[in-house]
């Protein structure tokens, strides 16, 4: 499914050689994705479904782990003084929210249902939660329900996980419904740090959360290169690769 994101379009010898596995094993993952609606079966191969918005939590925790373990440990310079912080979803945002499990000095506003869940029945942060329609690939709630009540809320530090990060684009959603509820939390917040591997440098998805002038720090990891990461800094963000 990753091969389907970054490629857009797929043909099953190609896939059979990278993965060392036979066409007709292929063959039958790409059918069980088409079922799932994310891919859509073509001559030969497969392109991304019409309906497709992103990949789900399940296909994206495990990638680029340790990469994301040391955003998320990184991120948590950033609490100091911070009594109320916003998190959106997305699997680093998900490592960081980890480590905050015995903050009980903190409320977290968040619309992560996975984020929530994660944080509530511990002696922990009080915790905040948007309502409204769930997203099955983000697990976050979306619409004006869950946008009108992030816009109540005062932060001190959005923490916002992202799609994409690019100069021109800035920081990028595949869902447009998700990107508009993670903008209103960007713009309630005194501060906005951007957790973002460096998969995500230069890639732009569909809607727009905010400009790169609008984030404060972005976190990602060693593998940006300095070409990816100057042009951003052009743009007044601070940038720490981890």
């Amino acid at each position: 499914m990753s091969a389907v994101v970054d490629r857009g379009q797929v043909d099953v010898p190609s896939l059979a050689t990278e993965f060392a596995v036979s066409p007709a094993t292929i063959r039958r993952d790409l059918e069980a994705l088409q079922r799932q609606r994310l891919v859509c079966r073509t001559h030969g191969g497969a392109k991304i479904h019409a309906a497709f918005n992103d990949l789900p939590l399940s296909y994206k925790k495990a990638r680029d782990l340790p990469e994301k373990q040391r955003i998320a440990r990184h991120a948590m310079a950033f609490l100091e003084g911070a009594r109320v912080i916003g998190t959106t979803g997305g699997t680093t945002v998900s490592q960081f929210i980890e480590l905050l499990r015995d903050r009980d000095d903190l409320t977290v506003i968040t619309n992560a249902l996975n984020v929530a869940t994660d944080l509530v029945g511990r002696p922990g942060p009080r915790v905040f939660v948007a309502g409204g329609e769930v997203r099955v690939s983000s697990q976050e709630s979306v619409g004006h329900t869950a946008e009108a009540f992030v816009a109540s809320c005062s932060i001190d530090v959005a923490f916002l996980g992202v799609d994409g990060v690019d100069a021109v684009a800035g920081c990028t959603n595949y869902d447009p419904a998700g990107a508009r509820v993670n903008a209103v939390l960007a713009r309630r917040a005194r501060k906005r740090i951007v957790l973002a591997d460096a998969t995500k440098i230069g890639r732009v998805a569909l809607a727009q959360v905010c400009r790169m002038a609008e984030v404060d720090v972005l976190i990602t990891d060693c593998r940006a290169s300095l070409a990816q990461l100057e042009p951003l800094r052009r743009q007044g963000t601070a940038i720490a690769c981890v």
